[in-house]
């Protein structure tokens, strides 16, 4: 089984939150909790802007009857003064929504800019384990896409939820003042339209969650295809590439188109519902002026309320919708931060060591990738102080499982690892990763400068610091090569060096951060044999004086080694120097064989 053995299932996180609607609410706003910050004075103005919306109706129906209507004739002044007080109570609901407005946005943008930070700090939490079920396009959308729908909710739609069941309980109120019959009328004709909407809301939140799926899946295969554009190319497969992210693309259209399909049906029905009402209104209000028990302007002020009743149920509909959208977005991104921090820092519980040589012992340590066999087993090892390890072994031998069980990048199945007696569970990350420093198989590099990047390994080195490190492992003529020596761009992921050079930043990075213990992951594997000799020198400059464990690809680095650890079928077969394991007739010497042979060839 190979080393890097990832999660049989699609993804950990993706069945991590299966909350109802109620409880996604809940939790985001617990999640979010600026989201609420002055939220009693919001809804205060919110409630002003609703009256305010009311009282024209009101307004309306007394310039008609005690103005427009009067028994000596039109009473211009009495309309006069109707009319300004409704132009004063317009101009205030105007302004009043308009700080509703900036405040829900203020409150807004601040909760959801603390749920991506939780939600992204949290995935730097997760075991690489963890990470590795979930590709990085989907990650990045849950942290960014998933929570631009939670925003656009928060922001236009849940206050203004909340202000259209206000202005509904308002408009019904005055209703049944001005006439329980046509009251009764309007409920009559939206109680199939209420009916129609809780038997549709679960359809269109499963059609929305599919769609925030589609999503991630689609920028997954978008930021796997540039980022490997190269071995694109390079094997030919630029159409077989482009087939896959068009099915992506192709998965995403068609849940989108299904989503909006089911959410225009319930906006239209609620259009034609109220259609219906208002001309069943006019109907019998009609039938009601006739007769006289309802007067004209009661039955434009009617007609008024009517409108304030359809066309917040219409946006509440409206804003239903957009509610399961956001809540497919929130459960995706409440499935990140909820997912259980497997390899958690104990923080200020955790136990912080002194600086100095280190003793590590692997006890009884045995570990399976999830669905997997054991890729290591019943692991005894102690390497003292100083001492200079190589970990050879066959690939999928588990071998890059240990290192990564050292740096705690994983916890093991079984046993204990300790760092001079200490368990790793038990010691603050930062103690941690002061005294451990891995350099991998490949050196990342972010998108800036050479010196940015070195600085990484010790964010408050001075430009004399790396200086002076550079020229310590003998690296300043590769410097100085460069196109504007420090301060070359290094491009993403650092495509403007070779793995070589990259390699080298690997190793300035690691010099800087001075650890205790240095864990090499076939630091060497893909340099060249030129490069190598570069690499090489720059590496025992670094492992000079403190204790290293060299994952070993390439045999030499076991000839330097004090001593040489071999692991087969996950477990420790041989142990002991160089020359005496060529010797010995066992898994080493048939290695060391084939490969002098490679070398010879």
């Amino acid at each position: 089984m190979s080393d890097t053995q990832q999660h049989p299932e699609s993804s950990r996180i993706e069945q991590q939150s299966e909350l109802g609607t109620i409880a996604t609410l809940r939790r985001g706003l617990e999640l979010s909790p600026e989201i609420r910050t002055g939220l009693a004075l919001t809804m205060v103005l919110a409630v002003i802007a609703t009256v305010g919306r009311v009282v024209v109706p009101f307004l309306v129906q007394q310039a008609t009857d005690n103005g427009i209507m009067a028994d000596g004739g039109v009473d211009v002044g009495f309309v006069g003064w109707a009319i300004a007080i409704a132009a004063g109570v317009v101009t205030l609901t105007a302004v009043t929504q308009y700080f509703v407005n900036v405040r829900l946005f203020t409150a807004a943008e601040s909760g959801l800019a603390t749920l991506r930070l939780k939600a992204f700090r949290h995935i730097h939490d997760l075991s690489v384990l963890t990470q590795s079920t979930e590709r990085r396009g989907a990650l990045v959308a849950r942290v960014t896409n998933d929570v631009d729908t939670i925003s656009m909710f928060v922001q236009f739609g849940g206050l203004m939820l909340l202000v259209s069941i206000a202005q509904i309980m308002l408009s019904t109120i005055l209703m049944v003042v001005y006439s329980p019959i046509l009251a009764l009328v309007v409920y009559v004709c939206f109680i199939p339209l209420a009916l129609l909407v809780r038997w549709f809301q679960p359809m269109l939140g499963r059609a929305y969650g599919a769609v925030r799926a589609r999503v991630g899946d689609m920028l997954g295969s978008i930021s796997e295809s540039i980022v490997g554009a190269t071995t694109i190319r390079a094997y030919g497969v630029e159409d077989r590439t482009a087939e896959r992210i068009d099915t992506t693309i192709e998965a995403h259209r068609a849940s989108a188109i299904r989503a909006q399909v089911r959410s225009v049906i319930a906006f239209v029905s609620g259009q034609a519902f109220s259609g219906i009402t208002l001309a069943v209104v006019l109907v019998v209000g009609t039938v009601l002026v006739s007769r006289g028990t309802l007067s004209l302007g009661e039955l434009l002020a009617f007609v008024f309320l009517v409108n304030l009743f359809t066309m917040p149920v219409l946006m509440a509909t409206e804003i239903l919708n957009e509610m399961q959208n956001a809540v497919a977005g929130w459960r995706r991104v409440i499935g990140v931060i909820d997912t259980p921090a497997d390899v958690a820092d104990p923080g200020t519980d955790g136990v912080v060591q002194e600086r100095g040589p280190i003793r590590v012992e692997f006890d009884d340590v045995s570990y399976a990738y999830p669905g997997g066999d054991l890729v290591l087993r019943d692991v005894d090892l102690t390497i003292e102080p100083h001492t200079k390890v190589a970990v050879v072994g066959e690939t999928g031998s588990g071998k890059t499982t240990l290192a990564k069980l050292l740096t705690r990048l994983m916890d093991p199945l079984h046993g204990r690892v300790l760092l001079d007696g200490d368990d790793l569970r038990e010691i603050a990350f930062a103690s941690l990763r002061e005294r451990v420093v891995l350099v991998p198989q490949e050196g990342f590099l972010f998108d800036q400068s050479l010196l940015d990047n070195i600085r990484f390994g010790k964010p408050e080195a001075t430009d004399d610091e790396i200086a002076l490190a550079i020229t310590e492992l003998g690296l300043d003529a590769w410097i100085d090569g460069l196109p504007h020596g420090l301060a070359t761009q290094v491009g993403q992921r650092g495509e403007s060096l070779s793995a070589g050079e990259r390699q080298l930043v690997a190793i300035v990075r690691a010099y800087l951060a001075d650890p205790d213990l240095l864990v090499l992951d076939e630091a060497t594997s893909a340099v060249d044999p030129s490069t190598e000799v570069r690499v090489q020198r720059a590496l025992d400059g670094l492992t000079r004086g403190r204790t290293s464990i060299a994952i070993a690809h390439r045999l030499s680095t076991a000839e330097a080694a004090d001593v040489v650890v071999v692991v087969d079928r996950g477990e420790i077969v041989e142990l002991g120097h160089h020359r005496d394991l060529v010797d010995a007739g066992g898994v080493y010497t048939r290695m060391h064989a084939s490969w002098a042979a490679q070398q010879t060839a």
